[in-house]
């Protein structure tokens, strides 16, 4: 197993590595990027978050400080939009700021040595370390993504459970119904009904609109603090769980309906076993295997994939909604830094993953299927 887990650590080296070049080299002909961006604030056309920025730099080799337009007609033929009207000099300073006076594989290279020592460098736009921003978030992509996959596991598995015990049933029938309601619904559909029904939207307002906590949370007592926490997630993972948990149900049910036809089972129902003991005893080890070794994975795509409309939404400043401001204002070390870290993140559940395989049936050996 010693021999497995080093193979898949050295071929998450690659494997990382093509996933960043491919990003990296896609993302350098996508239009608007910084200097881009900068230019259009010089020249009064910048919108939404961008049009406040003050040049604060953050690029490989930034200087800092708010470039001035210079006189004149400047540059007529650039490869940059927009920018008609500035001063080469300008434009060579701004790509200075940000980095790009370098060509695109030194910047390439640059940034993933440093990334080897986890230094994301700084958000071109809020003049603060990528690292501090993404720690600040994570409390709340965590709680999203831990308190939803703990729910639709813990609602998914007994429901599928019943439902395959209960194939063809009434019961199976009416639950399939909600399954394919509850799939066939976005999530945050289902956040903007609970918001107009519970959170003061047009009904009731028996919980907050917004934030993870109160602005009173520091003066709370623990036991209060726990209460309100609760209080404010209590509606972005209700929706969340809503819309997640159909999948996996049907998952659950169909491994064990396939566990309960296999031969072993009809060899113990033969032998006078009761059917708890056939269910419980040997059915649903073999059949959660693959619902309980996908764990991991379901954690980190509900943490990183499924959370940006809710967080919207209901005002929670997480990854989510960062990584979608990063992608809007083009602040690429924001971008690339969130890129490395989840797919490294991914990589690494994957593995873990893998690993609770084993844990859960000793009798899978990786080592012996490679061979």
């Amino acid at each position: 197993m010693a021999a497995y887990i080093l193979r898949r650590l050295l071929l998450m080296v690659p494997t990382l590595f093509v996933i960043m070049v491919l990003n990296f080299t896609i993302v350098q002909f996508a239009p608007g990027g910084p200097v881009e961006q900068m230019i259009a604030q010089l020249q009064g056309t910048a919108t939404g978050a961008t049009a406040q920025i003050s040049g604060t730099g953050g690029g490989d080799t930034g200087t800092g400080g708010t470039v001035k337009p210079a006189a004149g007609e400047g540059a007529g033929d650039s490869k940059y939009r927009g920018a008609r009207g500035l001063d080469p000099e300008t434009i060579a300073e701004i790509e200075r700021m940000f980095g790009f006076d370098k060509p695109m594989h030194e910047r390439f290279w640059l940034m993933m040595g440093n990334y080897l020592t986890f230094d994301f460098g700084e958000s071109y736009y809020q003049d603060r370390r990528v690292v501090d921003l993404v720690v600040e978030k994570l409390p709340v992509s965590i709680s999203l993504g831990l308190w939803t996959t703990l729910l639709v596991y813990l609602i998914s598995i007994p429901l599928g459970i019943a439902k395959a015990v209960r194939d063809g049933s009434r019961f199976d029938v009416w639950s399939s119904l909600a399954v394919i309601v509850g799939n066939a619904i976005p999530s945050f559909l289902f956040a903007l009904a609970l918001m107009i029904l519970l959170a003061g939207g047009s009904y009731l307002e028996w919980f907050p609109l917004r934030g993870l906590v109160s602005d009173d949370w520091d003066t709370l007592s623990w036991p209060a603090r726990v209460v309100d926490y609760f209080w404010h997630m209590a509606l972005p993972v209700l929706a969340m769980v809503i819309g997640g948990f159909a999948g996996l149900a049907m998952l659950t049910k169909n491994s064990f309906i396939d566990e309960i036809n296999k031969q072993y089972v009809i060899t113990a129902r033969a032998k006078g076993l009761a059917n708890r003991r056939v269910l419980y005893g040997h059915v649903f080890r073999n059949a959660m295997l693959i619902v309980v070794a996908g764990f991991p994975a379901a954690f980190i795509g509900i943490l990183f994939t499924g959370s940006l409309l809710i967080e919207v939404i209901f005002s929670l400043d997480g990854l989510g909604l960062l990584g979608y401001e990063a992608a809007i204002n083009r602040d690429y070390p924001v971008m690339f830094a969130a890129l490395y870290f989840f797919t490294l993140l991914g990589l690494v559940m994957n593995l873990v993953g893998d690993l609770m395989y084993v844990v859960i049936d000793p009798r899978i050996d990786f080592e012996r299927r490679e061979g």
